[in-house]
């Protein structure tokens, strides 16, 4: 219960009160379940108070001093409340009610806001660095040039808001947050966690997003036209209708290249910045060898020797084990590894789903197929592809095997390879004419 004495005080002059506190610093005022609706406290000084449970609905408190004030659980109407200029530094707002409150230029650095309903709350040029705002409820609200460096936004529900000039930087975590159709436009949200964070239909455009964590982000819909994007991490994005336009992959400072599609960014700007990424993929491209097969217990010392033998000759070999449930549809993955292989070798021994996908594959990936046991639905691939290659090898033992892998299957595959490669060339410079 609160002091009647101290909200007497309060209600009957704010110098008087401020006067009262210099003289009693260390005599914390108990406002808890004071009814100070409508009061006006303008410039009272409230630091360390008690007010959980007070009625504060539509009270007066601009530039008031909330600093480290107890408010938790506040359920305390603040509905409407102004609150503008106020400091409320490191408050504790657990659950608080500031439904259109007016928190225009108010300090609330460190405050504890987590559950907050500020629907439609005025929040103009406010200070939330590093506030907790998670699973608070600020749609609607105008956060326009509001300072959300640092802030915990995780789960925050932001649809509606306007957080046109707002600065997100310092590695605020908007993960798992709700910003459905916010105005994001010219936004900085350097270095956020935005994984899991519902951007669809937000207003993106000429945001900062150098360094942003995107996981699974959903940008449905979204315009990140001229977004910044340099060092974004985007994996999983849901990307259906969004406008990606201009997007920038350099570091300020630097010369811009733009490219219109945020996962495309990121691989683009690696192989620009990263010799050691280009050295990889034309070392897979030169030296890269798909093994297929089905690779059960009794099959993996043919598989070991393969790899081992392959090595030696000095190429990368890359397994894909058909040794899976057989339910799930493989033909995407081997289409991908064929494509990035200089020849695939093809063990049928026990093939199950082997086949099945390679009449996926084959007639869309123009490398050399070296089979090595004889199985009839290669005699009509051979008959119809020429990269599959003649004869089939079959093998009394791993021994032979390895024995006649170089002459037999490597020398032939490179041939074919630089076969299908000629003709590739010739048909560009054929299109050129």
């Amino acid at each position: 219960m609160a002091n009647d004495k101290h909200v007497a005080l309060l209600k009957q002059d704010v110098e008087a009160w401020n006067a009262w506190r210099r003289e009693n610093p260390n005599v914390p005022p108990d406002l808890s379940e004071a009814d100070l609706n409508g009061a006006i406290l303008s410039m009272a000084w409230l630091t360390e108070a008690a007010v959980s449970d007070a009625d504060l609905h539509r009270a007066i408190l601009r530039s008031g001093d909330f600093s480290e004030a107890d408010l938790i659980e506040i359920e305390a109407d603040l509905h409407r409340a102004d609150l503008s200029r106020t400091s409320l530094n490191g408050a504790n707002l657990i659950r608080a009610n500031l439904i259109e409150a007016n928190l225009r230029q108010a300090k609330l650095s460190d405050a504890n806001l987590s559950g907050a309903n500020l629907s439609e709350a005025h929040l103009f040029m406010a200070n939330l660095s590093e506030a907790n705002l998670s699973e608070a409820n600020l749609s609607g609200a105008n956060l326009s040039g509001a300072d959300l460096s640092g802030a915990d936004l995780s789960g925050t529900d932001l649809s509606g808001a306007n957080l046109r000039g707002a600065v997100f930087s310092r590695e605020a975590d908007l993960s798992g947050a709700t910003l459905s159709g916010a105005d994001l436009s010219g936004v900085s949200l350097m270095r956020a966690n935005l994984s899991m964070t519902n951007l669809s239909g937000a207003n993106l455009s000429g945001a900062n997003l150098d360094g942003a964590t995107m996981v699974e982000t959903d940008l449905t819909g979204a315009d990140l036209t001229g977004c910044r994007i340099y060092g974004v991490s985007a994996w999983g994005l849901k990307l259906e209708r969004a406008n990606q336009r201009n997007l920038v992959i350099t570091p300020p400072g630097e010369p811009e290249i733009a490219v219109d599609n945020v996962e495309v960014a990121q691989f683009i700007y690696l192989l620009l910045r990263n010799e050691k990424i280009r050295d990889v993929i034309d070392t897979i491209g030169k030296k890269g060898v798909l093994l297929l097969g089905r690779f059960t217990e009794g099959r993996m010392v043919v598989l070991e020797r393969l790899r081992e033998k392959l090595r030696d000759l000095g190429f990368v070999p890359m397994v894909f084990n058909f040794d899976k449930p057989e339910t799930k549809d493989f033909t995407e993955t081997v289409r991908l590894l064929a494509s990035l292989s200089k020849f695939v070798i093809v063990d049928l021994t026990t093939p199950r789903s082997a086949p099945l996908e390679l009449q996926a594959t084959v007639p869309q990936c123009k490398v050399p197929f070296a089979p090595i046991i004889p199985f009839s639905m290669f005699v009509d691939l051979q008959n119809a592809h020429d990269w599959v290659l003649r004869p089939v090898i079959s093998y009394p033992s791993v021994d032979r095997l390895i024995e006649v892998l170089k002459d037999q299957i490597v020398i032939p595959a490179e041939a074919k390879f630089d076969e299908l490669l000629g003709r590739r060339t010739n048909q560009l410079r054929t299109k050129k004419v």
